[in-house]
């Protein structure tokens, strides 16, 4: 197995083996137009891919070019390496939309060359293209779909390499309670099956402290009944639940609106999109959670090689893109040519990523996680601290 710490490559090297090759994306309607068949000893056949199914356009895009960006960055390497069987991404872009997700999943299953996938990016997508992945036995490894329920479904071909809800809820809990000091809470979630999940942990957790709730909807841009809600509760914090658009209006209507309550949101609005929406001045001090490793923790020369490439900084998930894609690059290196020998070797793996241990239970949930506390500070979204998850 070749090693997953990688050093530093030349992106133009690395450009030349990949143009040899036919360049390194798709579409979710074109990829490889060659079966890659073959089995574990074969020889490396035309047109391997792995697939990308998550958000690159619409309002939750900035969370799905993070991780396409990590899983290209892996792509790149490994076809740079001596003798490496050249690997395609072939990109399924879902808006992060379960209405989308069934067709984009169909595509991915009839597209014989696409032996892996890296997603879905979001929970109610996952829901949704899920059960169509294991009933055509193509693994796939999400790495941000956090929703708990997603690894009790018996579905063979589900992975995930983050920590799910079930960790981040509680570790929220703990530090609005111990560390923010909060004994009366309001929660607000968007009615996603993400956002709205991760919102009941929480008050779950909070138990009495919960003591007042709202629910608002994905695409709302006028809070201000949630406003007068929370002024009217007066709580110590407030908490939300969803992704950064939202998160982002309803911070910036509340300290207009004269409210200083502290704000702790979820690895959904952890992007700048949350403080362009909010507003610099406004956003200053939220808080937000994820079970996610903070990108210039990774290990090895991660985060400068994904700069050097994309001329930014590793953002939220793009490690954990970058560790997914590992492991199907990995079993392809090894000559896992079909999808049910590589569907084994990911079953089996366990070796070290850059974000954590990368291995699995029998349902596909990380044997290692993490969860991170993140604060705004100075317009920037910087690491706080990590919250025990026992």
């Amino acid at each position: 197995m070749r090693s997953i710490v990688k050093l530093a490559t030349p992106v133009a090297a690395a450009a030349l083996l990949l143009t040899a090759c036919g360049g390194t994306t798709g579409t979710g309607t074109e990829g490889g137009t060659e079966a890659a068949g073959g089995g574990a000893t074969g020889e490396c056949p035309d047109g391997v891919s792995i697939g990308f199914f998550g958000a690159l356009t619409g309002p939750n895009a900035n969370l799905g070019v993070n991780i396409k960006n990590g899983v290209q960055l892996a792509v790149d390497q490994h076809n740079a390496e001596d003798g490496a069987c050249q690997v395609t991404v072939t990109d399924y872009d879902s808006q992060g939309l379960p209405e989308q997700a069934t067709g984009l999943a169909t595509q991915a299953v009839g597209d014989e060359a696409v032996l892996g996938v890296v997603g879905p990016a979001f929970s109610g997508e996952s829901r949704v293209a899920d059960p169509i992945f294991d009933e055509a036995g193509l693994v796939a490894i999400t790495p941000s779909a956090t929703n708990p329920a997603l690894a009790e479904n018996g579905w063979s071909t589900f992975f995930r390499v983050l920590g799910n809800d079930a960790s981040q809820g509680p570790a929220a809990a703990t530090y609005i309670t111990d560390v923010l000091g909060a004994q009366n809470v309001f929660v607000v979630d968007d009615a996603s099956e993400y956002g709205k999940g991760l919102a009941d942990i929480v008050r779950e957790e909070l138990g009495a402290a919960n003591t007042g709730n709202d629910t608002v909807q994905s695409g709302q841009t006028d809070f201000s009944a949630t406003v007068a809600a929370i002024r009217a509760a007066n709580p110590d914090a407030v908490f939300f639940g969803g992704y950064y658009p939202e998160a982002g209006l309803m911070l910036r209507q509340m300290r207009e609106g004269g409210l200083q309550t502290p704000f702790v949101t979820d690895d959904g609005a952890k992007d700048d999109g949350l403080i362009d929406a909010a507003g610099a001045a406004n956003a200053e001090g939220a808080i937000i959670t994820c079970p996610c490793l903070p990108p210039e923790e990774a290990e090895g020369t991660f985060a400068a090689d994904y700069e050097a490439e994309f001329g930014t900084a590793p953002a939220t998930y793009s490690a954990e893109g970058y560790d997914a894609a590992t492991i199907l690059l990995d079993g392809i290196a090894e000559g896992n040519y079909d999808r049910e020998s590589l569907l084994e070797f990911v079953r089996s793996y366990d070796a070290p990523g850059v974000t954590k241990q990368l291995s699995f239970d029998e349902q596909g949930e990380p044997a290692d996680v993490v969860v991170w506390s993140y604060k705004v500070t100075d317009g920037a979204i910087v690491a706080d601290q990590e919250i025990p998850t026992s």
